[in-house]
């Protein structure tokens, strides 16, 4: 019998699809509103084939993301159940689109890395970040995932943060603004900046009036490797030092030094490897993502402070949440 490791990863590829065409076709979606149902009354309300449909249910439910609720009727655990309502704030589905749609096509490019190496191959395709905001379509697809992977998990991190001394947050390349738009929400008297390609402007400004942020949230068009960052007393790199190798961060990392008042903070909100790299596979699922897809790769929190203390900050401090994702955080001396 194949070891279930082995199997798990021989198989995992129907299950990611099995997961993407089930959410993508309203499955999940219809389990939620109306109950347990068979395949045949599901596909017959949506207008999907009984027979395929019958069969991509029973592996979703081989893997435990669908459960036998008896008389033939699928149902969807409790536990999985917030990770693909649409309408939810922990929903996953558009970052299993970008998986399937995106990372995957990027994955072709392990083998050339291996046989020729990732600067020979690299020097001869786009820059990673050209190619993901190539056009607004793409834009919006890669955003979209971004805030699926961090809105929830941003609410804890400003939680750990404890912002409640700071006046002006500087989310440094914060995207549509999932961290600064959970911190401003804790944080009555905070105001926050998103310093960002300019493309990334509309779809910030779009995600501020969803949030009734107007007046505290503003945005900054910028290229944080030819811009000076705008000045704040407390600075954020949520998911971005990880597309970056050492000695990119430690510029950015100087970046925000030079920008941050003294006493001020910087908070590096990040999956962290274990010191001893044994996990967790999300972190090492992501590091060779990083590979493939950015310039980067995945740390122990050591790591970061080591980073962190090399570009001039100190009183480095882990914080560690209950989602994939946790905080080192460290201040400016003075």
């Amino acid at each position: 019998m194949i070891p279930a490791p082995l199997e798990n990863a021989i198989y995992g590829i129907y299950g990611t699809h099995a997961l993407r065409l089930a959410d993508r076709h309203g499955v999940f979606t219809h389990l939620l509103r109306h109950g347990p149902a068979t395949a045949p009354a599901v596909a017959a309300d949506l207008g999907l084939d009984a027979e395929t449909l019958e069969r991509l249910m029973l592996l979703l439910k081989v893997y435990g993301l669908l459960a036998d609720a008896g008389g033939g009727r699928y149902g969807l655990p409790a536990a999985t159940a917030p990770f693909l309502a649409p309408d939810g704030h922990r929903y996953l589905g558009g970052f299993v689109d970008h998986l399937v749609t995106d990372a995957s096509r990027q994955l072709e490019l392990l083998d050339e890395y291996l046989r020729r190496g990732k600067d020979a191959v690299d020097a001869e395709l786009p820059d990673a970040f050209s190619r993901i905001y190539q056009d607004e379509t793409s834009t919006e697809r890669f955003l979209s995932a971004m805030w699926q992977l961090s809105h929830h998990a941003s609410d804890r991190l400003a939680e750990l943060a404890d912002l409640g001394s700071v006046t002006h947050l500087v989310d440094v390349g914060g995207a549509n603004g999932p961290f600064a738009i959970a911190a401003l929400r804790r944080n009555p008297a905070l105001r926050a900046t998103v310093f960002d390609l300019l493309k990334v402007e509309p779809f910030l400004k779009a995600k501020r009036s969803e949030h009734g942020l107007d007046g505290r949230l503003d945005f900054q068009a910028g290229d944080f490797f030819r811009d000076p960052l705008p000045r704040g007393d407390c600075f954020a790199f949520g998911y971005i030092l990880s597309d970056w190798a050492d000695a990119t961060c430690r510029e950015l990392l100087r970046s925000a030094f030079e920008a941050c008042a003294p006493g001020g903070r910087v908070l590096v909100m990040e999956r962290l490897f274990d010191e001893d790299r044994n996990g967790p596979v999300g972190a090492a699922v992501m590091n060779l993502s990083m590979h493939v897809e950015t310039q980067g790769r995945h740390r122990s929190a050591r790591e970061y402070a080591e980073l962190l203390e090399s570009a001039g900050f100190a009183a480095c401090e882990v914080r560690r949440s209950d989602e994939d994702k946790h905080l080192v955080m460290a201040r400016r001396p003075g």
